[in-house]
C-alpha cells in the first residue's frame, strides 16, 4: 500500500513536464518532493544512502568512494537538474536535491562511518548550504544545472573542512 508521500510523488513525476530520468535523478528519487523543506529531505536521503552503502565497503575505500558517488551524482545531476528547471520554467526549483545529495557526499568524504560525523557532517552542510557564504553565492549564479549545482558543491567542501577540523580535533569521538 502506497503511503501519502509516495502517491504524491508518483502524481507529481506524471503530471511533470520533465523527462522521467530528469525528474528521477533530479528529484532524487522523489525525495525532493517531501515537504517541508525538501533540500533537507535530499541531504537526509543522501545520509542514509551514503551510510548503507558505506557500510558494505571496506574502511580503506570509502573516502575515495565518496568522491566518485559525489563526482558520479554532479556529472549526472547537472544535465538533470537542467532539464527539469528548464521544464518548471524555474532558475532553481525548490524539488530539485540532487545538488545537496552531490554536497552532502562531498562533506562526508574522509568521515567515519559514526553516528556523530554523520549528523555532524549533515548539519554543517545544510548550515552552509543555508547561509551560502562568499564564494558559494555567486557560484549559483552560473547557468542552469551547473549553477543549481556547484553552489552545493561550494558548500560541500565548506562542510568538508570544518568536519575535517572537529574530527582532527578529536569533538567528534
Amino acid at each position: 500500500m502506497k503511503t501519502e508521500n509516495q502517491t504524491e510523488a508518483s502524481a507529481l513525476a506524471a503530471a511533470s513536464p520533465a523527462p522521467r530520468w530528469a525528474w528521477l535523478v533530479a528529484t532524487f528519487f522523489g525525495a525532493g518532493t517531501l515537504r517541508p523543506g525538501p533540500g533537507t529531505w535530499g541531504s537526509l536521503a543522501a545520509v542514509l544512502s551514503w551510510a548503507a552503502i558505506a557500510s558494505a565497503l571496506p574502511a580503506g575505500v570509502r573516502s575515495i568512494a565518496a568522491l566518485f558517488a559525489a563526482a558520479l551524482v554532479t556529472a549526472v545531476g547537472i544535465p538533470a537538474a537542467t532539464r527539469f528547471a528548464r521544464a518548471a520554467g524555474a532558475k532553481d526549483p525548490q524539488q530539485v536535491v540532487i545538488d545537496e545529495v552531490a554536497g552532502q557526499l562531498l562533506t562526508l568524504a574522509g568521515a567515519p562511518l559514526a553516528w556523530k560525523p554523520l549528523l555532524a557532517g549533515f548539519i554543517l552542510f545544510r548550515a552552509f548550504d543555508i547561509l551560502k557564504p562568499w564564494p558559494i553565492r555567486r557560484l549559483e549564479k552560473l547557468p542552469e544545472g551547473v549553477g543549481i549545482v556547484m553552489d552545493d558543491l561550494g558548500a560541500g567542501v565548506y562542510a568538508w573542512i570544518v568536519l575535517q577540523l572537529l574530527l582532527r580535533a578529536g569533538i567528534l569521538s
